[in-house]
């Protein structure tokens, strides 16, 4: 009698974590092309930030001829004042990613605190967050961080500060969360009226316990797509701080390494291997995440993960003349 009261436990058992295993999967990304390829671009760029510097030797040092095509010496040449490009664009890239992380988690910080305290509390609230949201969205972004880089690089006090790569990524994470807040508010709106969430205040459990337990797991998709998209605007939004002078000056980043590549006409001299090897990797870098980021909104928006589906379909069905349908088509 025990071993037949033991096995539908069992069996339960097993059905509920194969159920819990196959959420799991749902809720992740299939392996498609451009997720592989997408996650391949930033593994490989991330690598070569990190561990590029450790053998590329010192960016800062000017003892070598100046505008060296590359060379086995110099893979990638050398600027007008003798450094290495190759060390300047391992570090750089170090750096530019260090900027983009860390603006990337200050502006979906901010997304949360504005956009999903605002879409679960409502009234008032919702009223006043909303407002300071649309007041970031209708001032022009790249205007309002040229004007606050500028005005916090000058303020005295900063010292090491005023020019650092953290100071600008701190600057573009706050300047750049209200997309992503009005994007959160809405979808806060919509999981507060679900039965688990009504189930949860009726229990009696607390506001910011619902918030945590209840509608931010339901969001990781959505708040890794708005990470990404973060990271995106702040890689590029550095670079163009930077080319125009506004960038970190303690540090160097693949924008600081254009404005060099600007400043000292490199354009003019054809000394293209200075400016063209950081602005392809700014633009891998974009691409790589944006290709992730197309991956995790076919979670998102389910008609997009069902689109190549249809779209081959239709592709088979024309090449054999028949309709979607089924019907064959005139010939």
């Amino acid at each position: 009698m025990a071993d037949l009261i033991e096995a539908p436990v069992a069996d339960t058992t097993h059905a509920v974590a194969v159920s819990r295993i196959g959420r799991a999967r749902r809720t992740l990304p299939s392996l498609s092309g451009k997720l592989l390829t997408g996650v391949l671009l930033i593994v490989g760029i991330t690598l070569f930030g990190l561990i590029g510097p450790l053998f590329t030797g010192d960016p800062r040092d000017a003892g070598n001829e100046p505008l060296l095509p590359p060379s086995p010496e110099h893979l990638l040449g050398t600027t007008k004042l003798g450094h290495d490009v190759l060390a300047q664009i391992a570090t750089g890239t170090q750096g530019s990613l260090f900027v983009g992380v860390v603006a990337g988690l200050v502006a979906l910080l901010l997304a949360l605190l504005f956009g999903v305290l605002a879409g679960y509390f409502g009234g008032l609230l919702d009223e006043l967050l909303m407002l300071a949201t649309n007041i970031m969205l209708v001032i022009p972004g790249l205007p309002l961080v040229m004007i606050i880089a500028a005005y916090v690089q000058n303020t005295e006090g900063l010292g090491a500060l005023a020019r650092s790569s953290l100071l600008v990524a701190v600057v573009l994470g706050i300047t750049g969360w209200a997309g992503s807040a009005v994007v959160l508010r809405g979808t806060a709106r919509s999981l507060r009226t679900r039965d688990y969430v009504a189930a949860a205040v009726v229990a009696g459990e607390r506001p910011l316990r619902v918030i945590f337990v209840e509608i931010l797991p339901n969001l990781v998709p959505l708040l890794a797509a708005q990470l990404i998209f973060g990271v995106i605007f702040a890689v590029l939004g550095e670079a163009g701080l930077s080319y125009l002078g506004l960038g970190p000056t303690g540090s160097i980043t693949l924008g600081t390494v254009l404005n060099d590549a600007q400043t000292g006409q490199a354009v003019g001299s054809g000394a293209w291997w200075w400016f063209v090897p950081p602005g392809a990797i700014i633009a891998l870098i974009g691409t790589g995440l944006s290709l992730i980021n197309f991956a995790i909104d076919e979670i998102v928006n389910p008609k997009l993960r069902l689109a190549p589906a249809a779209a081959r379909r239709q592709r088979r069905a024309r090449r054999a003349g028949v309709g979607v349908t089924g019907e064959e088509t005139a010939s």
